[in-house]
């Protein structure tokens, strides 16, 4: 399974849904699913998007768990 680092990165810099929409240009969908960790795929222009804002690594952002898959 696949975790989603971005509301914890959005919390530590008191980052809003619309704060980062306005600052990456992505839709606001994008990133609540992002934020919630219920997307089913990431465009590669989002993932690079989001780690030029939060001036990372794509393994900071994403992590592997090992585990089962939802259901």
């Amino acid at each position: 399974m696949i975790r989603c680092h971005l509301s914890r990165m959005m919390g530590e810099r008191k980052l809003k849904i619309a704060d980062v929409a306005r600052e990456t240009g992505l839709h606001r969908n994008t990133i609540t699913l992002l934020y919630n960790e219920t997307a089913n795929r990431v465009d590669m222009e989002t993932i690079d998007r989001l780690c030029e804002l939060f001036a990372c690594e794509v393994g900071d952002l994403f992590e592997r768990v090992k585990g089962s898959l939802p259901a």
